[in-house]
């Protein structure tokens, strides 16, 4: 067991360069025994609890299916599942789940509920996704571009789309990777000043400019879960800031493209680019497994030999 303290991962600030690099060192290890087929259970008779207020197919998929790689154990809630659906205060569900579990993974809509459920919870929290941060898909986007590319350190990354919690947690990961973010928001769409704490970004309101010479070309639906009712209004705002073939060639020559999924063809993506040459999406997807799994690691049992 560990003898530090309780740490959580409730957004990319969280963590310093060195832990991140620690976790993608060890995310690497433990692929490579997943593919090899190595039985690798750290977590006998250890316990993470989901509770998801928000559904999702990756999030829950790759934390289930981690924790049993690891030998452990998962359990899923929703609202319709526990007692935060008939308005237990978030206070008391992280009082008792935390007595009752090794970790607990929340998927939610506010920042502040998770960091209130953390504040509240003998044991670590890890944020599955909030309205203003997705802290998991962006280590799992870097930890892919290691893989492909090598260090993200000075490289440049277009950022196409709305100012949501990728960006947000793209922003912070330019903070502690050193590297820079173009940043293209449709008008109406922009950047919370107050969301922001790094000045590693410039603002282009073509979205074609900010592909220019970038590394890595992400974006993200145009309609996140949650506001189906601005569909209309946001096809009209995102019109050219579909990221195609055209964008993709102002890009560095080497330059990947990744999308968080799920996508929509024709939308924020073409076809060609999303299942093209460039895209590296299936693996970016997959690698949420593997970088959640080094990340409960190393909630639980802290840092051990990376061999």
């Amino acid at each position: 067991m560990p003898t530090n303290p309780i740490k959580h991962f409730l957004q990319f600030s969280d963590f310093t360069r060195d832990e991140f690099e620690y976790v993608i060192a060890r995310a690497s290890v433990i692929k490579q025994k997943f593919k090899n087929y190595e039985i690798y259970h750290p977590l006998v008779d250890r316990t993470l609890v989901m509770v998801f207020e928000k559904s999702s197919t990756r999030t829950r998929l790759s934390f289930e299916a981690g924790m049993h790689q690891l030998g452990g154990a998962a359990i899923y809630l929703n609202t319709r599942d526990s007692q935060l659906g008939r308005g237990e205060p978030v206070e008391d569900a992280g009082q008792v789940m935390s007595r009752m579990c090794d970790i607990i993974m929340v998927r939610t809509f506010g920042q502040e509920i998770i960091e209130r459920f953390a504040a509240n919870s003998r044991v670590p929290v890890i944020n599955g996704l909030t309205n203003e941060h997705h802290p998991c898909q962006v280590l799992a986007d870097i930890f892919t571009f290691v893989e492909h590319r090598g260090s993200i350190s000075g490289k440049t990354v277009a950022w196409i789309g709305d100012a949501n919690n990728m960006l947000y947690s793209w922003l912070q990961a330019a903070e502690v990777f050193g590297f820079h973010l173009n940043v293209s928001t449709p008008k109406g769409y922009d950047i919370d000043p107050a969301m922001v704490s790094t000045e590693r970004y410039t603002f282009f309101a073509d979205p074609s400019e900010a592909c220019e010479g970038a590394h890595l070309v992400n974006t993200d639906v145009w309609t996140s879960m949650g506001y189906e009712k601005e569909n209309a209004e946001r096809l009209a705002a995102f019109d050219g800031f579909i990221v195609d073939s055209a964008k993709m060639a102002r890009a560095s020559k080497d330059a990947l493209f990744m999308h968080c999924l799920p996508a929509h063809r024709g939308e924020e993506v073409s076809a060609d680019v999303i299942d093209g040459p460039q895209s590296v999406v299936w693996d970016e997807a997959e690698n949420r497994l593997h970088v959640q799994k080094a990340l409960i690691e190393y909630l639980l049992l802290g840092r051990i030999d990376t061999k």
